[in-house]
């Protein structure tokens, strides 16, 4: 074996003991609607919070493709089978699967390069809930904000019950959706942007939308929290 081999199998050692000894991260879900949603998670899977409630979810150390989000006007069995109209997980009450668009998601990254903490919002599918992700540990005093009344205000191209797709998912082309890595913001994800200022509005959005925490810091992902912006600006 070379000696570069062998420094890059100690290096990837290095880096293994280092996720196993970093504790798990601690997500505290809140539900501050004035109705009932259906809280989903991947890794986690899916809680009822009826307003006020709220869901602790430990999360372990280098997970990555992580998102949570809110499911509503939802109908469960008692076997944990049904629907919901918006963030549907393959109609199951613990989510094995990414959500149906619309929805507002919080996006997170755990223990990655340098060992930080990857986070966002994301209106890519869409919206339904409004939406707050703040960090609560660690000396990060970051907080993503989604509040808009973009349900209200949605084009009517993007419109369906209970929310606001975002154009990728409707419309399917390279020019909404970036599959061949190369796009521009369209007037449908200005629409998103210009209301949600730090939210992903279209896939190459990460100068304004993604940001970071060391790792180890616990969070908090609150639906409506609260101060409802109303705007009335249109694309």
């Amino acid at each position: 074996m070379s000696f570069f081999k062998v420094l890059l199998s100690f290096f990837f050692l290095f880096i293994a003991l280092q996720l196993n000894l970093a504790s798990a991260a601690t997500f505290d879900i809140r539900n501050n609607c004035p109705y009932t949603v259906w809280a989903a998670a991947v890794p986690g899977g899916g809680r009822r919070l009826d307003r006020g409630q709220n869901w602790v979810l430990n999360v372990n150390a280098g997970t990555a493709g992580a998102r949570i989000w809110a499911r509503t006007d939802c109908q469960f069995d008692g076997a944990g089978r049904g629907k919901c109209q918006t963030g549907d997980c393959g109609g199951l009450l613990q989510c094995q699967a990414y959500g149906v668009p619309p929805n507002t998601l919080a996006e997170f990254a755990l223990n990655q390069f340098m060992n930080l903490d990857f986070i966002d919002i994301s209106n890519i599918d869409g919206f339904n809930v409004p939406m707050e992700f703040s960090s609560v540990s660690g000396g990060c005093s970051r907080m993503i904000r989604c509040t808009v009344d973009i349900v209200g205000q949605c084009p009517n191209e993007l419109k369906v019950p209970g929310g606001c797709n975002g154009p990728c998912p409707v419309f399917k082309t390279d020019e909404h959706c970036c599959n061949s890595g190369n796009c521009e913001p369209t007037n449908y994800s200005k629409f998103f942007k210009q209301r949600c200022p730090d939210a992903y509005s279209y896939p190459k959005d990460d100068p304004t939308s993604l940001f970071t925490c060391p790792g180890g810091t616990n969070y908090k992902v609150v639906f409506c929290p609260g101060n409802l912006i109303v705007s009335y600006n249109v694309i």
